[in-house]
């Protein structure tokens, strides 16, 4: 097929049976590769549409797709017609950062299969912002349900998923960078080859989060300098004239808790190296709690002993100390 200026029409048939290697090519060819099921009906298109329309209400646990059942073909025509056409959060592209992504809180996505989706900035609980103001139970009932869930190489940046259920959830490959993760129930999910930091989007927020029976070994922990926890807590010197002194003081006591949790969970794993750099930057962040409620005496023999040894986790410094001050004796 040609058309009037004169080039090949790159579009295909739309398919018209539930073909699935038939829908892949025409996704492709629409620029949506991420696409691999047949099209909803029109039925569940116009259900989906108006459960959009609704406005969420904290207070009450109201969201858009509250307890409604969604399946992978759901979610990409949620994606595909996100923000009147504009399609998901694509943060390769400049300027998306501070869109939102879908708004799944309290949305039933267990066994869902969301393999490879662009899911960057999804909503699946409230806010830092929203959280502080809310009850347990409204925390709760903002959380997105995936337990079970398939969540391979899905891209999830800077997703929030707070009190979410994520039991038995496969996240393998997964790219978590600057998602929020705190109190996120994790037990037996797959986190082999998970990215939890990087150097564009920063870590995860990791505070209380139930580890449970989860195996971290296969997570490469290098790139994860600092957790979210700690970025969140030192948001004030980042940006400053911002100044809220005893939510500041509540972030710093969760950057240490966060640390803290992370390295015994790694410890209990033997992965004695990663633990040590966790339990350290824990101390680090207690130091700053104590200056910040002036509590100067410990405030400063904190410091020395970090000087000194590194809280046990620095040795070399010790050696260091001791050959200082035998140096003069010798002499």
């Amino acid at each position: 097929m040609i058309e009037q200026d004169g080039t090949k029409a790159t579009a295909l048939q739309r398919p018209v049976n539930d073909d699935k290697e038939a829908w892949k090519k025409y996704w492709q060819a629409q620029g949506q590769p991420w696409r691999t099921e047949s099209e909803i009906d029109v039925e569940r298109q116009k259900y989906l549409a108006d459960r959009q329309c609704i406005t969420p209400i904290i207070e009450q646990g109201i969201y858009p797709f509250k307890d409604i059942k969604l399946n992978r073909s759901d979610v990409e025509w949620l994606l595909a017609t996100h923000e009147n056409g504009r399609g998901p959060v694509d943060l390769d592209t400049g300027g998306q950062w501070k869109r939102d992504g879908l708004d799944l809180r309290g949305a039933d996505l267990r066994q869902a299969n969301l393999f490879d989706l662009p899911l960057a900035r999804m909503r699946g609980g409230l806010t830092l912002k929203e959280s502080r103001e809310a009850t347990d139970e409204q925390r709760s009932l903002a959380a997105v349900h995936l337990q079970e869930a398939i969540l391979y190489t899905a891209q999830l940046q800077g997703a929030i998923l707070t009190f979410a259920q994520l039991q038995n959830a496969n996240l393998y490959g997964a790219r978590l960078p600057n998602a929020d993760l705190r109190m996120t129930d994790l037990d037996h999910a797959t986190l082999d080859y998970v990215t939890f930091s990087d150097q564009v989007y920063g870590c995860t927020c990791f505070a209380d989060i139930k580890w449970g029976e989860v195996n971290l070994a296969l997570v490469d922990w290098g790139p994860v300098t600092r957790l979210g926890d700690e970025r969140v807590a030192r948001q004030e010197q980042e940006h400053p004239g911002t100044r809220f002194p005893t939510i500041r003081d509540d972030q710093y006591r969760e950057a240490v808790r966060a640390n803290r949790q992370l390295a015994v969970v790694l410890r209990a794993q033997g992965l004695n190296e990663e633990a040590d750099h966790f339990a350290y930057r824990a101390h680090m962040l207690q130091r700053v709690v104590l200056r910040r409620q002036r509590k100067f005496g410990r405030y400063l023999f904190s410091g020395f002993l970090d000087l000194l040894a590194g809280y046990g986790y620095r040795p070399l410094r010790s050696v260091i100390a001791y050959l200082l001050m035998a140096h003069p004796q010798n002499k």
